[in-house]
């Protein structure tokens, strides 16, 4: 059997040499008829090839995946740890830079919003910063617009305040349900509201989904630590252990 396996490798082995040389279309009929049996052949006594060949192929597009997205970070690090349109919590001073892409009305980032608060809270030296990122239909956009109009109306302590009371919103945000939140935090609704349509609030909405779509973010909520991207819910002792481990370098 091992003869047959190494005569029949030896085989595709010249005809694939031949092929590649010349091409298919230099064989003959026969020449290319006796190539395409032979491999057939060797890929039915041999289907684990096939698994290898694969495993190898998803090698390969996961290097250059993560090549490419460190050279996607690289190039908008500003962009992602200190654009001035993007609230800034935490410690504004922390030796760690936490980035969150959001979504109000995404189940997981209302799990992830206490355990990521309590992180910020007991580290002390994690600065936060988050990407308003609504990708869960009108409800969400809704939502990150009222939050960016807050906080360019009034400022980062509103925005914060609206940030809490929309990531625990049980209702649909509404312009009535909207104007009613800002006017519990302490300002005027209606202004708000008007605001939620500036074409600033859209720039900053598209700015973000233009990174999102570069670094192929398409589910939130989606975290960056240093330089290592973490999609979806991640538990707060796995949380903890990566930002240890991007203090540690």
């Amino acid at each position: 059997m091992r003869r047959k396996l190494l005569t029949l490798t030896a085989a595709t082995a010249l005809l694939a040499t031949t092929a590649l040389a010349g091409g298919l279309g230099s064989m003959t009929d026969d020449e290319r008829a006796a190539f395409r049996a032979e491999v057939r052949q060797y890929l039915l006594d041999n289907p684990q090839v096939l698994m290898e060949a694969m495993e190898v192929l998803q090698a390969q597009q996961d290097q250059a995946t993560a090549a490419l997205e460190q050279t996607v970070l690289s190039e908008n690090h500003d962009f992602l740890f200190n654009d001035p349109n993007s609230w800034v919590g935490g410690n504004p001073d922390g030796d760690i830079t936490v980035v969150e892409f959001i979504d109000y009305r995404c189940g997981y980032c209302r799990k992830a919003n206490e355990e990521v608060a309590d992180l910020i809270k007991s580290d002390g030296n994690i600065r936060f910063v988050v990407k308003e990122f609504p990708i869960l239909g009108d409800d969400s956009i809704a939502s990150s617009r009222f939050a960016i109009a807050m906080r360019l109306l009034h400022g980062d302590d509103a925005y914060a305040a609206a940030h809490d009371a929309l990531i625990t919103l049980r209702g649909t945000p509404d312009p009535q349900t909207l104007a009613r939140l800002a006017e519990d935090i302490g300002f005027p609704g209606q202004p708000v509201i008007d605001m939620m349509g500036d074409a600033r609030v859209t720039a900053i909405i598209t700015a973000n989904h233009d990174i999102a779509q570069a670094l192929n973010i398409s589910g939130t909520p989606t975290f960056l630590v240093g330089d290592v991207l973490l999609r979806g819910y991640l538990p707060q002792e796995d949380m903890q252990r990566i930002v240890a481990e991007a203090r540690a370098g």
